[in-house]
């Protein structure tokens, strides 16, 4: 079967992370199986109670010497684009949801290994697929988390255009709470403004962000953690003295600087509030602290997939599975065809000639780290 074949079956399959995986993962694991790969599956119930799968499948052991991971979920898709779910090639280009982020990687990946013969394997290979990384990188977690596998190196599918990525920022989240108290807005002395709090709140935070800029790391633009206030929301009519306002809170830390480090400066631009107003009433609630990751450019997985794409190793801004790689002890390096811009939009696509050529360079990786 071609890699085009391959990726017009798994873009047929509908695998929003708000449904179950479960028939994708069906499909996969049909592929593994045929491929001579033995299979384990790794499930839990997300908090709708839908059963959400991580399947991996390996040629000998738990302790590998290189896992190719995908993720299975894809985003949602306007349902008006009739055609997401069946691949449509046009000017050299493969489109359907899911085509760029990340079937096309999981396609390469299984034509690879069918061009394997995995008796001739001298180190174990695995392939890994994940549930639910559109919606916080979920399953990669609970494999982290529970152990599932040890890699020595990982090669994680994201649209990078082929190039190979060796660090990547993490991926942090906080909604914040400020309470007030209600009064009609003709009377101000009697009530309490939350949006006005939050206000304050946020300026200090935006004076204090520049504290982030002391953990530089250059291989980034921009070259230290950056933040944003994505949502706010507070009041309930215009004419009443706000009595909450709450705020989303996201950042990205760089490699070298934990995850929580923001979440250090927020608490103290809210003590510092409170020595002015001492009936300030903030509540933090962090929903997601997830760290970077960096590779050396010494190691010789990044040194292959340079050598083997023809392009120096680089460092992406948005959170990957990488980082849960990594806690299995992996060397890990992000790589796929598409383009991360194309993700996620209606009328997402994959070049054509991005496909094939993932499909070599993986057979390379396989038979430079599990054959030779």
């Amino acid at each position: 079967m071609t890699v085009k074949e391959t990726l017009a079956e798994l873009v047929a399959i509908d695998s929003v992370s708000s449904r179950s995986n479960s028939p994708l993962v069906e499909y996969l694991e049909s592929r593994c199986k045929r491929a001579g790969l033995s299979i384990k599956r790794f499930s839990y119930n997300d908090e709708a109670g839908i059963e959400k799968i991580n399947l991996v499948a390996t040629s000998a052991a738990d302790e590998v010497e290189l896992a190719l991971i995908g993720h299975t979920d894809t985003v949602p898709y306007d349902p008006n684009w009739t055609e997401a779910t069946t691949l449509i090639e046009s000017d050299g280009k493969l489109f359907g949801r899911g085509s760029c982020d990340t079937k096309a990687f999981i396609a390469a990946a299984l034509t690879a290994v069918d061009q394997v013969d995995i008796s001739t394997l001298k180190k174990p290979l695995a392939l890994v697929f994940t549930s639910d990384e559109e919606i916080g990188l979920l399953g990669a977690k609970y494999l982290a988390q529970i152990k599932a596998l040890t890699a020595r190196y990982s090669i994680v599918g994201e649209p990078t255009s082929l190039q190979p990525i060796r660090a990547g920022k993490g991926y942090s989240l906080a909604e914040v709470v400020l309470r007030g108290r209600e009064a009609h807005s003709a009377y101000p002395a009697l009530g309490v403004s939350a949006v006005f709090r939050a206000a304050r709140l946020i300026a200090r935070l935006e004076l204090l962000g520049d504290k982030l800029k002391i953990d530089n790391h250059e291989g980034f633009n921009p070259p230290y953690t950056t933040f944003n206030v994505g949502l706010i929301k507070g009041g309930t009519a215009k004419n009443v003295i706000a009595g909450e306002c709450r705020f989303t809170l996201e950042w990205r830390p760089v490699p070298n600087q934990k995850p929580t480090r923001f979440l250090e400066l927020l608490n103290q631009a809210i003590e510092k509030e409170k020595e002015s107003d001492p009936d300030f009433e903030c509540e933090v609630n962090s929903g997601r602290n997830d760290s970077g990751f960096e590779t050396s450019p010494e190691s010789r997985l990044v040194r292959l997939l340079e050598e083997a794409t023809g392009k120096t190793a680089g460092s992406v801004a948005f959170g990957t599975e990488a980082a849960q790689m990594t806690s299995l002890g992996s060397e890990a390096v992000v790589l796929g065809p598409g383009d991360i811009r194309e993700a996620h939009r209606t009328g997402e696509f994959v070049p054509i000639d991005e496909l094939n050529r993932c499909v070599q360079i993986l057979s390379l990786a396989i038979n430079k780290l599990c054959v030779t």
